[in-house]
């Protein structure tokens, strides 16, 4: 064994020792727009997988003064809708030769150490794919130059862009598919107090439904199954009982469906219809067999990673505001 491979970390210089060629040679052979010639850039990716090299792409982004580390704010990992979109978003960010920094905004007390953790390092861009942190974390990465991207939330800050998914066309899906499946008594389950999408999916639903229907709003602290399980409970207790309810997220659809059955001894679609909005997972189990809006979450992240790298050549201009659409996916929830 060398000195070289006895080392911890394996330097660059360690790299040009033994390919026979200069430091800066194993830079450029590490860098996809450097010019080298082929059988120099051959050879130093030779001696790079002998010796086990990486790059260090702290001190490379140091010494080129950019950074390559995008910060990635998420609250609810347990979520499958915002764990499934994370690893979209993690793949299209590699794709872009960036590295995701990852913080968890759930627990308020923590937001500000994380906010200040993820400005040390001088990331190069921040996505935002949480309702929960205020819109002050972000306005605080804007005012130290850094790019921003919201996912699925409210475009009301200035410089920041916004990608959302298309909840107009989802909720006025539900309310067709409610309707025209018989239900007249309808209810509206979601955080839309504290939730952007929760916000728009119930405001378009009640907008599609007009004067063909009545509409209960019931409103939830967030979108997790225990919340849908507790809003069946008080909504199918009272005399008027709903026939059809739109949920803002599968979870609390899910929640609503197993409390209508076990609880109230209703039969799923036949004296309730449900409509969720996500499709996660469970939705297709047979238990639930769940009619829902699919959100694109390739789609979301793809198009987040190029806003963000499209505004990171090009910082300043107005806000950007991008819907990716959804699909409606038919199962037996709703007859």
């Amino acid at each position: 064994m060398t000195e070289a491979q006895k080392k911890n970390w394996i330097t660059a210089s360690d790299v040009a020792e033994r390919a026979g060629v200069s430091r800066s040679a194993v830079s450029r052979a590490f860098s996809s727009t450097a010019s080298i010639a082929p059988e120099t850039r051959e050879r130093v990716m030779e001696a790079a997988r002998t010796l086990g090299y990486q790059v260090n792409r702290i001190a490379r982004d140091m010494t080129m003064q950019r950074s390559s580390m995008v910060g990635v704010v998420i609250a609810g990992f347990e979520n499958p809708f915002r764990a499934r979109l994370l690893s979209d978003l993690m793949a299209a960010l590699g794709r872009h030769a960036l590295t995701p920094l990852i913080t968890n905004a759930e627990d308020p007390r923590q937001v500000r150490q994380s906010l200040e953790m993820l400005l040390s390092y001088r990331i190069a861009g921040l996505v935002m794919m949480s309702a929960s942190p205020p819109l002050s974390v972000a306005r605080r990465y804007l005012d130290h130059r850094v790019p921003v991207v919201m996912i699925n939330r409210a475009p009301t800050l200035p410089g920041a862009d916004v990608v959302i998914s298309d909840n107009a066309v989802g909720a006025a899906f539900a309310a067709r598919r409610l309707t025209q499946a018989g239900a007249r008594r309808l209810a509206f389950v979601g955080p839309s107090k504290t939730s952007y999408s929760a916000k728009s999916r119930g405001d378009a639903f009640a907008e599609a439904i007009g004067a063909t229907a009545t509409v209960c709003v019931h409103e939830t602290q967030v979108d997790t199954y225990e919340c849908g399980v507790e809003a069946a409970r008080q909504l199918l207790a009272g005399n008027a009982r709903p026939d059809g309810v739109f949920c803002s997220s599968d979870l609390l659809a899910l929640g609503v469906i197993d409390i209508a059955r076990e609880r109230f001894g209703l039969r799923v679609p036949g004296e309730l219809r449900v409509v969720g909005f996500d499709d996660i997972p469970a939705a297709a189990y047979d238990a639930y067999r769940l009619t829902t809006l699919r959100q694109d979450t390739q789609g979301l992240a793809n198009a987040a990673v190029e806003m963000l790298t499209e505004r990171m050549q090009t910082p300043a201009g107005a806000s950007r505001v991008r819907v990716v659409p959804v699909e409606s996916v038919l199962r037996h929830s709703c007859g």
